[in-house]
């Protein structure tokens, strides 16, 4: 399979070109970054190897069949529109798009030239996710009537990337983060969101960019009336970082105990109604690779978690994001 990419605007996008590039069923066959700036430090600080400056030329003289897309999240949409318009598999960095429209069109495109669109929903294979998805399916949990999440980020304002706090660029801080909660849950739990109770950002902390909403809570609801409640700041403290206790920390209730873990933990927290003291549960190894559920789905296996539940799951987003915007 031959890959190209288009933009390096978040360094998320550079662990799927390292693994593609390691990959012996793939090469890549271009580059493109129209912004100057970023094409040199994707060249410097990742070792890019940049062959465009314009996305239309790169559709135009290329011949591949994946497009990776790591641009700005306001022009994602339509970059994953025009590749598919062009016959191109689509995978991104999320987010896919930043708005439901874009995302109606991107279904629609996916369906009709049967192409594969995929996502790099990567927490889902997680350690702790896989650990807490097993103990749930083996009912030692029982019924999970509620969960609470946190998935607080620092702002990194003079180091993040300028283009997050320019106008129509970010596409919102629910759109942003969230998405990594919402899979997590449908993946770990098995139920289907089907409530999208509320949401609401606000700038709560970012002085030097006041339009800039650094603030996301939501709730909403599964398919057996499990309720969700999670916050999805900007407020974790700069010089702790991602390191902090509340980066994707989960509290899962269920009839039978409750239990908890977040990224850095090496294991899961349980606790089960009788028991005198937690037990504590090692990770396990992750079984929903999303790199490995987009190549199957291009070989023509449809995955649980592919591109369905990927356009299902984003459209849960975006419509909680929206939700919030109109507040």
């Amino acid at each position: 399979m031959k890959a190209a990419f288009i933009g390096f605007r978040h360094g998320h996008i550079v662990g799927l070109y390292n693994r593609l590039k390691d990959d012996p069923q793939c090469e890549i066959v271009a580059a493109c970054e129209e912004d100057p700036k970023a094409a040199a430090e994707a060249k410097e600080n990742w070792g890019v190897d940049i062959t465009h400056s314009s996305f239309s030329d790169l559709l135009a003289d290329t011949d591949f069949d994946i497009l990776a897309i790591g641009d700005y999240f306001g022009i994602r949409g339509s970059r994953a529109i025009a590749g598919l318009k062009a016959g191109k598999h689509v995978i991104a960095d999320k987010p896919l798009c930043t708005s439901p429209e874009e995302l109606a069109e991107i279904r629609s495109l996916a369906s009709e030239k049967k192409l594969a669109v995929g996502l790099m929903l990567d927490f889902r294979n997680h350690g702790n996710v896989a650990a807490a998805k097993e103990i749930i399916d083996s009912g030692r949990l029982g019924e999970i009537h509620a969960i609470q999440f946190g998935g607080q980020h620092p702002l990194s304002y003079g180091t993040r990337a300028a283009w997050y706090f320019e106008d129509g660029k970010q596409g919102g801080t629910i759109n942003d983060i969230a998405i990594h909660g919402l899979d997590a849950i449908e993946y770990m739990t098995g139920h289907a969101i089907t409530e999208l109770t509320a949401a609401r950002t606000w700038n709560a902390f970012a002085d030097q960019a006041p339009k800039f909403m650094d603030a996301a809570q939501i709730m909403f609801a599964l398919d057996n009336h499990c309720g969700v409640i999670a916050d999805v700041s900007y407020f974790a403290p700069e010089k702790c970082g991602f390191n902090n206790p509340f980066y994707w920390r989960f509290t899962i209730w269920g009839r039978k105990g409750v239990m908890e873990f977040n990224y850095f933990d090496d294991g899961v927290k349980l606790c089960l109604s009788g028991a005198k003291e937690p037990e504590f549960i090692e990770p396990a190894r992750g079984k929903s690779d999303y790199l490995t559920i987009f190549m199957n789905e291009i070989a023509g296996k449809e995955e649980p978690f592919g591109g369905k539940h990927i356009m299902d799951i984003t459209e849960k987003t975006l419509l909680l994001q929206r939700k919030a915007d109109r507040q």
